[in-house]
């Protein structure tokens, strides 16, 4: 197949995933990235897409492992790889789909980190709010905590999307999908202080009038820089945990369903396609009950 061809039917398949698919550019983008290493592959192994076997794709997979790639990422590709050639055997590109039994990797169950209620409010009483963005900081975390949000929604936020009379904020997950989320008093409250504190003095850049949440220089946030303000939080804090704005998203589903929220409920806020990824938080759970019964059961207590 020749490189046109082959630039052809790879637009061909980011337009199925936006489209078809409701994909969002982000993830669309990382599916075509997956395309790209399995064509290096195949075209080093002197073998095509038309002419890849199941041993040929199972070989790739080794390849990723030998690499070093995280089972985690080895699953992604490979789901990506699975897409594509499905999308090929819809088109009639290839007559026979070889990635039907190709088997993914096993990944253990990874428990991700949790911040206390504590340590939450450690970070927010560290937040300088005689700086000029400190009031923007306090309400990014509590906004971030308090709705669960994912960094790539937090960013993308717009004023018009806060009902405060209602006390819920309308938020734009993945595939573009839309979903309510019910929003604390606390955390409309350090909004508007923000709004009026930091946002109304600033010079705002053409197409971010409805962004909530500004740089210094009045243009969206990035992810990195919502890192860094979480990163930077945490050591003056004194938290020792390996920390990002994501493990403000788990902590505030293990709080909740410490607290007796129900599962579906926690699925719902999150914006978890599957009630199987939101049921990672019931291990937590578990988990925390395991420690507190070795801690102060009686019977523990008399062998220590």
């Amino acid at each position: 197949m020749s490189q046109a061809s082959l630039e052809m039917i790879r637009q061909r398949y980011d337009g199925y995933l936006r489209i078809e698919k409701g994909l969002s550019s982000n993830t669309a983008a990382a599916y075509c990235r997956d395309v790209d290493h399995l064509v290096r592959y195949l075209d080093a192994s002197g073998k095509s897409m038309e002419t890849a076997t199941q041993d040929d794709l199972e070989n790739f997979v080794a390849t990723l492992h030998d690499l070093g790639i995280a089972p985690r990422s080895q699953a992604r590709i490979i789901s990506g790889v699975k897409s594509f050639y499905k999308f090929l055997k819809m088109e009639g590109i290839v007559d026979v789909n070889p990635t039907l039994l190709l088997p993914a990797p096993h990944m253990g169950r990874h428990l991700p980190e949790v911040l206390t209620l504590d340590e939450i409010d450690r970070m927010i009483a560290c937040i300088d709010l005689s700086h000029p963005q400190g009031q923007r900081n306090r309400a990014i975390i509590e906004v971030l905590y308090g709705c669960g949000l994912r960094v790539s929604e937090l960013v993308e936020l717009k004023m018009s999307q806060v009902f405060e009379q209602e006390e819920y904020i309308v938020v734009v997950g993945k595939g573009d999908k839309q979903r309510l989320v019910p929003i604390s008093q606390e955390a409309l409250r350090q909004i508007d202080l923000y709004l009026e504190l930091t946002r109304s003095n600033q010079t705002v850049k053409p197409g971010c009038d409805d962004i909530l949440f500004l740089n210094r220089r009045g243009g969206k946030l990035t992810r990195v820089m919502i890192f860094y303000i979480v990163k930077q939080l945490c050591e003056l804090a004194g938290i020792r945990k390996t920390v990002s704005p994501h493990t403000l998203r788990h902590s505030f589903a293990t709080h909740l369903l410490e607290g007796g929220a129900n599962l579906r409920a926690i699925q719902q806020m999150l914006g978890h396609e599957s009630i199987e990824t939101t049921e990672i938080y019931v291990h937590i759970d578990r988990s925390t009950l395991r420690n507190e019964i070795l801690a102060h059961h009686p019977r523990n207590k008399m062998n220590k």
